[in-house]
């Protein structure tokens, strides 16, 4: 493609909403332009990137043997009442009626539409197992849309479907999933990692999220230095050492101590002259309407999610104020396990905590906290259970091993949903003795869109974007200094013709532009290769190649152009981890 013909609006300034790295290079390279809140046009080059990923996650989905339909994207509310999705979804999803006043959505997720259309049409144990999937337009209505392509209300995905007779057949499709997401992001060229993770809204029993590493990533991980175990930190399992404390539980009877206007830890710790570890944290809930205090140490933060799994809720909310003073009779910083006026709370403890005694902890009353608190003497619990988040300071839970935490961008789930939505929509089949049996069911999402923008998180520098091959618009950005010369001017022609020939998509840099302008534009947009040919070069018989993932230059001779360019290309693409396909 000739840039002088081609729409490519580039920006010189930073756009005042881009907010991460990946909006600000999309809308300053001319890929992407902002329609409303969350919802971008895809220009050119933005499109080139999103179908190269699509062509991709396709393909591998094939090799695995889904098959490829496409679904409607607006969906009949009675769908989602039958499995209690309807009311349960939240405000994300996007209600409308239409004008005979039925109810309709716009679908951000496919388990209901795809379960219909198979409940209808395979009958016998002949016909499973099958694996459906589609790459198509969702909507979610995020209450705070952001961060361009990353978290926006319009977004396209992959989502696929498997149906099986049984436990062991969803576990073999579920793995074949698996193996087939490691391909995809193999292929794409990008440093990721697949983590044990919480099945949320969706639902089902067992899930993998597909992470790219990356520092401006929203997602914590965990991830072991010794074996495979990774899990994000809603899902990361905190082992609590069982020869911690050897102090018998017996310490003295607690007592009150005055703290004035100390509401916080900090406060707490500076006026105590104390270590927060020394300190419990007593955080009251909302649990589905009902009063809930869950405890973890001082210097310890609370997972929100694993509380909500351990009590099997469907609304976890923190306590109002009002709640706090009718369940404690005591303001916000005050609360603590000893004497709780709700008399039908639950109250839950951090496993680490059984392990200590003489804690202090919030009085119930104001302006007082209690010293020599023994949780197993003084307290009625509910259970002890794993509440908080893990720290590098913890040890794997498989192996023992050390544990590194780092940032990640979700781009792929896969969910072994179990029976969640056949079972509700009675998707069922007679297996080989006639007897009706219900499908056993998987899901498996990739955010295509959010792979552009997490590519770019992953890969760029102060100049721009870095693309992988596999995935860039152009493999190629071939700019002609000309200027006024027009050998130099022909000799690029000719040039572009012949990568043409030889089968490489090249983005041609042949306006009247300064030099300056071309390298800028050329590092901004983020060609994998550039190839850049003067005068001074025309007469050397020589033309420049730059890497843009590494920086490194180097001259190829013209008069074995081809051969000198294969040796290059192969070596930038293995650089990404990529053969040349």
């Amino acid at each position: 493609m000739r840039l002088s013909k081609a729409y490519v609006p580039t920006l010189k300034e930073v756009p005042a909403e881009a907010e991460v790295v990946s909006h600000r290079l999309l809308l300053r390279g001319g890929f992407v332009r902002q329609l409303t809140r969350g919802i971008y046009t895809y220009l050119p080059l933005g499109l080139k990137t999103l179908n190269k990923v699509a062509d991709i996650v396709r393909q591998e989905m094939n090799r695995a043997g889904a098959q490829e339909i496409l679904m409607p994207m607006v969906q009949p509310g009675d769908l989602w009442a039958e499995t209690g999705r309807w009311e349960f979804y939240g405000k994300e999803l996007l209600r409308f009626k239409d004008r005979a006043d039925r109810d309709y959505c716009l679908g951000p997720t496919h388990e209901e539409v795809v379960t219909d259309l198979v409940r209808g049409e395979v009958r016998s144990y002949r016909q499973l197992p099958l694996n459906l999937y589609q790459i198509q337009t969702k909507f979610r209505d995020e209450i705070r849309p952001r961060f361009g392509l990353m978290r926006g209300r319009e977004f396209v995905m992959k989502d696929a479907y498997s149906f099986d007779r049984d436990e062991a057949g969803a576990d073999a499709s579920y793995r074949a999933m698996y193996d087939a997401y490691c391909a995809i992001f193999r292929r794409l060229g990008l440093e990721f990692r697949p983590v044990e993770a919480d099945t949320g809204s969706i639902g089902g029993n067992f899930s993998h999220e597909f992470m790219v590493l990356a520092d401006t990533g929203e997602d914590t991980i965990a991830t072991c230095q010794a074996c495979e175990y990774a899990a994000n930190l809603e899902k990361a399992e905190v082992v609590v050492p069982v020869d911690k404390c050897d102090c018998g539980h017996d310490c003295p009877a607690f007592s009150e101590i005055p703290t004035p206007a100390k509401h916080t830890v900090d406060e707490l710790c500076d006026f105590l002259g104390i270590e927060a570890d020394t300190l419990i944290k007593t955080l009251l809930f909302d649990v589905d309407g009902a009063p809930v205090a869950a405890m973890v140490r001082g210097d310890r933060e609370l997972n929100e999610i694993k509380l909500k799994n351990h009590l099997h809720a469907t609304d976890v909310k923190l306590a109002s104020p009002e709640q706090v003073v009718a369940w404690t009779g005591a303001p916000v910083g005050f609360a603590g396990p000893v004497g709780l006026k709700a008399a039908n709370i639950k109250i839950i403890a951090d496993r680490e905590l059984d392990f200590e005694c003489g804690w202090f902890t919030g009085a119930n009353k104001a302006d007082t906290h209690l010293k020599n608190v023994d949780l197993r003497r003084d307290v009625k619990l509910d259970a002890y259970a794993d509440l908080r988040n893990i720290t590098e300071a913890d040890r794997c839970p498989r192996c023992g091993g050390e544990v590194k935490l780092r940032k990640g961008i979700e781009v792929g789930h896969v969910f072994k949903l179990g029976l969640k939505y056949s079972q509700a929509m009675n998707a069922s089949f007679l297996d080989e003795n006639g007897k009706e049996q219900i499908m056993v069911m998987g899901c498996y999402g990739i955010g295509v869109s959010r792979i552009v923008a997490s590519a770019i998180e992953q890969n760029h520098d102060a100049d721009g974007i870095k693309f992988p091959p596999s995935i860039a618009p152009y493999e190629v950005a071939l700019l002609s200094l000309a200027g006024k010369d027009p050998e130099v001017a022909e000799a690029a022609d000719k040039l572009y013709a012949e990568l043409t020939g030889m089968g490489v998509e090249v983005l041609y840099d042949d306006r009247d532009e300064r030099p300056g302008s071309k390298f800028k534009d050329a590092d901004l947009m983020g060609m994998p290769m550039q190839l850049v040919l003067g005068g001074k070069g025309l007469k050397n018989g020589i033309i420049e190649a730059k890497d843009r993932r590494t920086g490194e230059k180097r001259e190829l001779k013209l008069a074995d152009f081809a051969g000198e360019f294969a040796s290059w290309r192969r070596t930038v693409r293995q650089g990404w981890g990529l053969g040349v396909e």
